[in-house]
């Protein structure tokens, strides 16, 4: 289903480890008896009044999250690491992992950049969510 989100320009870095985790893995560490009792449809609301900041961090579900850490302990590290910086006002892995993204920008981006992306086997990302127009055609062109 589209969704028309408010998220305008907000900005987000994406933080990569070159380190990648098996889908299958992650599953297979997951707890069933442990996934969020979260209504998708209520989350879904809750970003369409209030935008990225859905009104607080637990509208931010990630069942793969705590399995993915699980199977690697420093992906939970960098999270940990990453929650500290100033600025952001979320912080979440991406699907089965292991990409982190962190919603909001660093108060200070030459620190932040200093210090994460000059990590070996780590990749930042800085940039900011885009939405196109209804009946604006295609997200991307470029020749293939």
């Amino acid at each position: 289903t589209p969704v028309k989100a408010p998220f305008g320009k907000v900005k987000l870095c994406i933080v990569k480890p070159d380190i990648g985790l098996s889908t299958p893995q992650v599953f297979g560490a997951l707890d069933y008896d442990q996934l969020s009792k979260e209504d998708p449809e209520e989350l879904l609301a809750r970003f369409l009044e209030f935008g990225v900041d859905a009104d607080g961090d637990d509208a931010y579900v990630n069942d793969l999250e705590q399995p993915a850490f699980d199977c690697l302990p420093e992906l939970k590290a960098l999270k940990e690491d990453l929650l500290k910086v100033k600025g952001f006002d979320h912080v979440m892995m991406s699907g089965s992992g292991t990409s982190i993204f962190c919603i909001g920008e660093p108060d200070d981006m030459d620190a932040f950049m200093a210090e994460f992306d000059s990590r070996e086997g780590v990749s930042v990302f800085p940039t900011e969510f885009t939405q196109r127009e209804e009946g604006e055609g295609v997200w991307f062109e470029g020749s293939l």
